[in-house]
């Protein structure tokens, strides 16, 4: 899903996306972008644990050095993926970032243990929705209207 949002944000020239994994993102990461579009699976009901723990390293060092900029959201969930965008968004709240569109949420249907930890095949449309998602952002950053 964020390769497919990467993807479509290169059809915007100028605009550079850079994939970043939650374990190796910090506050020097957010500093040096203009927007973001936060990935994560939602696991038991919630962000996943990596993604909060680059929440929980990143919140106060980039506190009030972050307003305004743009952000949007992937969700991948086995069923809901509600609860994960919520704490998303309460978290980046706190940075007054800008959010340009609702939460994507895919779901997988994952209900079983074999399911939940098989690796995921995401639909080509869903895939599509992702790559939509990092175009829209890139060209908002290239117009320059977030």
């Amino acid at each position: 899903m964020a390769r497919a949002a990467a993807s479509g944000s290169t059809r915007e020239p100028g605009i550079v996306a850079r994939l970043e994994t939650a374990a190796s993102a910090g506050p020097d990461e957010l500093l040096e972008a203009d927007g973001y579009l936060f990935a994560c699976p939602e696991n038991l009901g919630a962000m996943s644990g990596l993604m909060k723990d680059f929440f929980d390293r990143s919140y106060y060092p980039v506190l009030e050095r972050l307003q305004g900029r743009p952000y949007a959201t992937l969700i991948c969930a086995g069923s809901d993926g509600s609860n994960a965008a919520r704490q998303v968004e309460r978290i980046v709240t706190g940075w007054r970032l800008k959010a340009i569109a609702l939460p994507l949420i895919v779901c997988t249907q994952a209900q079983t243990p074999e399911e939940i930890l098989k690796p995921k095949a995401i639909s080509a449309i869903d895939l599509a929705r992702c790559e939509e998602l990092g175009a829209t952002i890139a060209a908002g950053l290239a117009l320059g209207i977030y």
